[in-house]
């Protein structure tokens, strides 16, 4: 009888074979509400278009898939083929395997997050990163939050709230996210106090706008964007040194947090953290998942007694980064200690990789793929680092009929590929795709339709 009477019960499904696997595998309550909710719509599909009814094979399969949907993570690998490094949609800096080990070991277990064996009394989480950019940096203080724009704003709000903060009007910027300089000091408690124009500051203009009001002169580094034609900006010394001649503290935001010279590379000069406290900044505040390579961080260096009153505002608690991050922090951080940042952390093996490696991947694709053009790009430094810089590359042409089609297949894969589109072509690009992802690179394009590339 072909009606809603022949619907089983979810009791009499949960005591079927499929259904007891299904229980074992996602859990009862689960299942039942999963059941639930494939017979209302086979009963609604029912009355409204007249369907038949389906068996409890077929019931048990839509369950089935419903559930698998429902416990899918929606955070997952990806291999980045765009040739953007620092890709902010996709995770900015992926980790080095020191660094990804460190992380396992502390989250699979108990640790010495805030216990300090030698005393056999309660430590600080504060202590363990901290002491490692004191030694790589001979600076008084570190602090570590959980990312840039909280140290920006822990740090206005310790030391300028219910205050002013003079910043140049080029430095009043927005990153992704909605980030705004502006929006942090109003969220501070900091009155903002804008000099120069758009385009031109003079020294003076902060000498000019420094009143008793004022606690302390802000620098943002505009790392997103570049600032170029007829315009001017005081170096970060003369800052610094109109700041203390009149007792003020000096603040820069330098974002990127790189701590190598990226002009080697045949890049232009990114700003560098010891270049930030020698030009004589009290507080240097930048990411951990940027230019450093490591996990998402916020860190701020300065004197040993501002790191202190910050450590005690009730804000550093709600901001606080967690073992994970310290421990991938950390060992982010031996990693230059040891000298060996460029041979170890992947943004900076993929900033420096050399030419003519990259071109011999590209062609080891083409020769596996049989098919494909080598075409020379473009890499991107990306992520708010390094604006409009670029670095020369080799990357890997499919002259396809409907590239943005192809760009959904590859992302819909098991191992998602992104990609990008380059004149009609899919460009795969070596430079940001992982050594190890290259086997399932090129399954993935040998199964999403590469054969059916278009010759020309």
């Amino acid at each position: 009888m072909n009606d809603l009477r022949s619907l089983p019960s979810v009791d009499s499904v949960l005591q079927s074979s499929t259904g007891v696997r299904l229980v074992k595998e996602y859990g009862r309550s689960l299942v039942v509400e999963g059941l639930r909710e494939t017979l209302d719509e086979i009963r609604t599909s029912y009355r409204q278009e007249g369907k038949k009814v389906p068996n409890l094979d077929v019931i048990t399969s839509r369950t089935e898939r419903l559930l698998q949907h429902w416990t899918k993570s929606t955070l997952y690998p990806v291999i980045n083929a765009t040739g953007i490094i620092i890709h902010t949609n996709l995770g900015r800096a992926p980790l080095s395997e020191s660094a990804l080990k460190s992380i396992a070991k502390v989250g699979g277990g108990y640790s010495t997050l805030e216990f300090d064996m030698e005393k056999g009394k309660r430590g600080s989480r504060l202590d363990h990163a901290s002491e490692l950019f004191t030694r790589l940096f001979d600076v008084d203080g570190a602090l570590v939050v959980n990312n840039n724009a909280s140290a920006v704003l822990l740090a206005l709000q310790t030391f300028a709230k219910n205050q002013e903060v003079v910043i140049a009007r080029s430095q009043l910027i927005e990153i992704g996210g909605g980030f705004r300089i502006p929006d942090v000091l109003t969220q501070s408690g900091a009155a903002l106090v804008e000099v120069g124009t758009t385009n031109r500051i003079h020294i003076s203009d902060y000498e000019q706008a420094i009143r008793d009001e004022t606690a302390a002169v802000m620098r943002a580094h505009r790392s997103n964007f570049a600032f170029v034609g007829f315009t001017k900006e005081p170096a970060l010394r003369d800052i610094a040194e109109v700041s203390h001649a009149a007792n003020l503290l000096m603040i820069d935001d330098l974002g990127s947090g790189a701590l190598l010279d990226t002009a080697p590379y045949g890049l232009k000069h990114e700003p560098m953290v010891q270049e930030s406290l020698q030009a004589g900044a009290d507080l240097v505040c930048f990411s951990g998942d940027k230019l450093l390579g490591g996990p998402q961080a916020g860190i701020i260096l300065g004197r040993h007694d501002l790191i202190q009153e910050m450590k005690n505002e009730p804000l550093a608690r709600a901001i606080r980064a967690d073992k994970t991050a310290l421990a991938g922090l950390s060992a982010t951080l031996l990693h230059y200690l040891r000298g060996e940042g460029e041979e170890k952390i992947p943004v900076w093996q993929m900033i420096s990789a050399d030419r003519a490696s990259l071109h011999e991947r590209a062609k080891d694709w083409q020769k596996k793929l049989g098919k494909g053009t080598i075409l020379e790009t473009l890499s991107k430094v990306g992520g708010g680092s390094l604006p409009g810089e670029t670095l020369p590359t080799y990357g890997l042409a499919l002259e396809m009929e409907h590239p943005q089609s192809y760009l959904k297949a590859l992302r819909e894969a098991d191992v998602p590929v992104v990609a990008r589109v380059e004149d009609e072509r899919v460009i795969l690009d070596p430079r940001t795709v992982l050594p190890h992802q290259d086997p399932d690179l090129i399954r993935i394009l040998q199964i999403t339709g590469a054969s059916d590339e278009r010759r020309s």
